[in-house]
């Protein structure tokens, strides 16, 4: 038998073993949650400008304070890219909600007050949006401010199964954030595909928030610790996920959460 062939043997068998046996330390079987949708502002500004966009921001808050308190959304935060690349974001802007209603009756509001048409915004040099659905996920309740957020753009190979998010998250990713956030070392998580598709509609994402720069270093610890007892898992991962596709996004992030 031949080298490549017998690694993709090895490979779905990995992940025949990991997608049937809990991983360790979970309690019980993990399972999907209603679906909580993201919408996510992105800018490029030009650096003369990241002054005003923090006041742009802070006057946001009122109509997400209020949306939070009325319980149209569940949460919301305002992001800075810490890793900048040529003619990617430089800010965001989300919010979350249990609905596509509560996330279009707040963008409603932006749009009536005339906060998504400032000076600070109509200088961007680019602008784009996306929604985003999750079905994992968790957080504390709380506001944060100068967190750290670590997103992570997979994409499917073209013949992973069509419940593969679903399995990954349940197997491997749940788990996983569970125990990070019980002991307070995150703040949330979630896996997100896109609610209505602008990209590669095989991409999947991961985001956490981090309480500290350190927490990212333990985040980073216990991912190699999780490796080293279940070696299974990167073989696992790897064939359903094309990894030439990978990205990582990291950002400064204030974030609150209902």
């Amino acid at each position: 038998m031949n080298r490549k062939l017998w690694s993709v043997l090895a490979a779905v068998c990995a992940l025949a073993i990991v997608w049937a046996v809990p991983a360790r330390g979970q309690m019980s079987e993990v399972k999907e949650k209603a679906p909580m949708y993201s919408y996510v502002s992105f800018w490029n500004l030009p650096r003369a400008q990241w002054a005003e966009m923090a006041k742009s921001e802070a006057s946001d808050r009122e109509i997400l304070d209020k949306a939070i308190a009325s319980g149209t959304i569940v949460g919301y935060g305002h992001d800075t890219n810490l890793v900048h690349q040529p003619d990617q974001d430089t800010h965001d802007e989300w919010w979350s909600a249990t609905s596509m209603a509560g996330l279009l009756n707040v963008l409603e509001q932006f749009y009536k007050s005339g906060s998504a048409s400032t000076p600070v915004l109509q200088s961007a040099h680019k602008h784009w949006d996306n929604i985003f659905v999750s079905r994992f996920y968790n957080w504390h309740a709380g506001s944060w401010k100068g967190v750290y957020t670590h997103g992570s753009l997979y994409k499917l190979k073209a013949d992973a199964p069509n419940d593969a998010v679903e399995r990954l998250s349940k197997t491997v990713f749940v788990p996983f954030f569970e125990r990070l956030l019980a002991d307070g070392t995150i703040h949330e998580y979630e896996i997100d595909t896109e609610a209505i598709h602008t990209m590669d509609p095989g991409a999947f994402y991961v985001f956490y928030i981090a309480a500290s720069g350190e927490a990212l270093d333990k985040v980073n610890a216990a991912l190699r610790d999780s490796l080293h007892a279940n070696p299974l898992i990167g073989p696992a991962f790897g064939s359903v996920v094309d990894y030439t596709a990978h990205r990582d996004y990291l950002v400064r992030s204030n974030a609150t959460y209902k």
